[in-house]
């Protein structure tokens, strides 16, 4: 249980901090080898980069789901009554879950499809890798995120009876969380 908990918290996380220690590292040793004169410069560094960046874009996707950090004006939804709320969050999860399968579904065909990126055999300029692996990453991304957005409408039922903050009650509460957690850490290194 505590795996699938540590899963369920931190799946996204943990791609996307590889990813970007991935990226500093090459792009570290890129600007070394450049640098140094007895050293050849590295050919596949640039598109390795851009890749992982890509490879980040689509991970982030279903992250900002499970963590409700989309970005989306919440001030008028802040003005209606709890309940109306409630049933506006649910539908917007149903949407977006909608459109992420939608998106993931015709992932699937352009990159299995018989006139697909595998089908067509090709492979990028520097690395040689197998386009179809590096497109791999949108449709699991859009899967991802499809099923983020349905934990989303399933968590926002379970908990539709509940009060939901503001955007500033809610602002508010983190500020006070993120100051305790300062304020316990200062607190230990003395």
């Amino acid at each position: 249980m505590k795996v699938l908990k540590w899963l369920d918290d931190h799946f996204e996380e943990f791609f996307l901090v590889i990813l970007l220690v991935l990226i500093s590292c090459v792009s570290l040793a890129q600007v070394t080898f450049k640098k140094l004169p007895f050293l050849t410069a590295l050919t596949w560094s640039e598109e390795f980069s851009k890749f992982m960046w890509i490879w980040t874009v689509f991970l982030s996707l279903p992250y900002t789901i499970r963590k409700g950090s989309m970005l989306r004006v919440s001030v008028l939804l802040d003005t209606m009554p709890q309940v109306a709320r409630k049933v506006i969050n649910l539908l917007v999860d149903l949407i977006v879950m909608f459109c992420m399968g939608l998106l993931a579904y015709y992932s699937y065909g352009v990159i299995f499809g018989t006139s697909g990126i595998m089908a067509s055999g090709e492979a990028s300029t520097a690395m040689q890798w197998p386009m179809w692996i590096v497109y791999c990453v949108m449709l699991a991304g859009y899967a991802l995120a499809a099923l983020r957005a349905f934990q989303q409408a399933v968590i926002h039922i379970m908990h539709f009876g509940e009060k939901e903050l503001t955007t500033l009650e809610q602002t508010m509460q983190d500020a006070a969380e993120e100051a305790s957690m300062a304020k316990n850490a200062e607190g230990g290194k003395h």
